[in-house]
């Protein structure tokens, strides 16, 4: 099954959608490997036409690539599966939309991208600083993962937007070494567009960043978060950057018990991709 609106051929996108079915180091509640085949069967309830933006699905130019394959229970393979994916897609000049799976899976597609792009800046929408140096002994977890990216890009190529989770050292860290934006997304969003300029960003958006109220379909869900007309805003407001890789992960069908969760996600993805895709190539 593929997202609504997909074209035949990969040739012919600007833009190839593909999922990482990987929940292996999720701490609270498991399920996120389930995500992306939801996406895809939920996509056919909504619309192919974006109001908000004026074009249609068939406009933007995609292609879905299914699944990478994720060897149960082994991280590094699967890591290593997301990392040769999204080069395979980037060396075919396309820009790559992740869906997840856990937040971990971020990691070897932000290391993918920055390869090409050593200017790189990463755009993280999150309830959670995921700044850890380890969890639970492990350094690569989903509540690592940004640490990780940290140590990747070094300082001030992060902004973070949204958070409002974490250790007493994830928030001083990401003060010290972010652009940190607790609590909040829209207004230091549009505060920081002009200077992002043409710089390449990689956009990571974890579902949590919208308040529990809005997302019960989550493995760490946080009160006191964002609307969903926030997060759509925020998108938007993103069109006019040199976007050049893409994320949007957590999402958990079994604890989506009507699926306005996996809804508001395919909406997400939907939106994004028809902003961010650039038509159908020749």
């Amino acid at each position: 099954m593929r997202f609504m609106g997909s074209l035949s051929q990969e040739e012919q996108a600007s833009l190839v959608l593909y999922g990482a079915p990987m929940d292996y180091t999720t701490s609270f509640r498991p399920g996120a490997r389930f995500g992306p085949t939801r996406v895809r069967e939920i996509s056919d309830g909504l619309e192919e036409y974006s109001y908000r933006l004026d074009r249609d699905l068939s406009e933007a130019g995609f292609f879905d690539a299914g699944d990478v394959e994720c060897p149960f229970g082994n991280v590094e393979r699967s890591l290593n599966a997301i990392g040769r994916e999204t080069r395979r897609i980037l060396s075919a000049a396309k820009l790559p939309l992740l869906v997840g799976g856990e937040h971990l899976v971020s990691l070897p597609a932000i290391e993918a991208v920055y390869e090409r792009y050593p200017e790189l800046i990463v755009l993280q929408f999150d309830a959670h600083a995921d700044l850890r140096a380890d969890y639970m002994g492990e350094v690569k977890s989903h509540a690592t993962v940004m640490g990780r990216v940290l140590d990747l890009l070094g300082p001030q190529r992060i902004y973070q937007f949204g958070i409002r989770s974490g250790t007493r050292e994830e928030f001083a860290l990401g003060r010290r070494d972010n652009f940190f934006y607790p609590g909040t997304v829209l207004e230091p969003l549009l505060s920081v567009i002009q200077a992002l300029g043409s710089v390449p960003i990689y956009i990571t958006i974890d579902i949590d960043v919208l308040d529990s109220a809005h997302v019960p379909g989550t493995g760490t869900p946080e009160a006191g978060g964002i609307t969903s007309s926030e997060l759509l805003e925020a998108i938007y407001a993103m069109q006019g950057l040199n976007v050049v890789g893409m994320d949007i992960v957590e999402l958990s069908p079994v604890l989506d018990t009507n699926d306005s969760t996996a809804l508001l996600v395919a909406k997400l993805v939907r939106e994004s991709m028809i902003a961010f895709g650039k038509g159908v190539t020749a």
